[in-house]
């Protein structure tokens, strides 16, 4: 199936990648500085989870399990502007999709990854005009998989999170750091600097 031009429906700052919606999930700031002002940073995470998906896409149609494989598949959904691709996405024998995202880390629970894979499933729902009630994550570190099933909850979060990811876009502007948990991790943390913005802040207020 051909992609629709979503610029025939979406302003272009309006179409949102469906990768930036993890991004915004984890941090709207690690989001913006990637989607707005277009900086980027590797760190060992993020070499991991390129090598990961370059070997995925590199991939070709298999048949696993049951499934039918499909790889790099694009993704898109006019009524949410979304465009993008899934890693994997298997076929039931009736034809019903299930995707598969590949993650390079541990198996956890991330609302953000759910809301990624959510994001997918709605798309191909609308592409497809067929049901999709669950997908999984796959974590290539501990070699183990997630089922997670769309439940109405995930779907209205993940419309919640199109929705605001889409007006930080709209709006142009980059939320301030909260220097919190998930910043050692971040693959933005030099550029990003929440330890001395927050600290900038708080000698402003003193």
């Amino acid at each position: 199936m051909p992609a629709p031009d979503l610029l025939e429906f979406w302003n272009e700052a309006e179409i949102v990648p469906i990768s930036a919606l993890e991004h915004y999930a984890y941090c709207p700031r690690q989001c913006a500085l990637i989607h707005i002002e277009q900086v980027y940073e590797e760190n060992v995470y993020t070499l991991r989870g390129a090598a990961l998906h370059e070997r995925v896409d590199q991939a070709e149609g298999l048949i696993e399990d049951g499934f039918v494989l499909e790889y790099a598949l694009p993704l898109w959904s006019v009524r949410l502007g979304l465009i993008g691709r899934a890693d994997v996405v298997g076929f039931l024998p009736d034809g019903t999709p299930y995707p598969i995202e590949y993650k390079s880390g541990k198996r956890k629970v991330k609302y953000h990854d759910d809301v990624q894979l959510c994001a997918q499933a709605m798309c191909l729902e609308e592409m497809l005009q067929r049901a999709v009630p669950k997908g999984s994550i796959y974590y290539y570190a501990s070699r183990r998989r997630r089922e997670v099933e769309f439940t109405a909850d995930l779907r209205a979060l993940t419309e919640q999170v199109i929705h605001e990811t889409r007006q930080m876009f709209r709006s142009g502007r980059t939320p301030p750091p909260l220097n919190d948990a998930r910043c050692p991790d971040c693959s933005l943390i030099r550029l990003c600097m929440p330890d001395v913005i927050a600290r900038l802040q708080q000698e402003q207020t003193r």
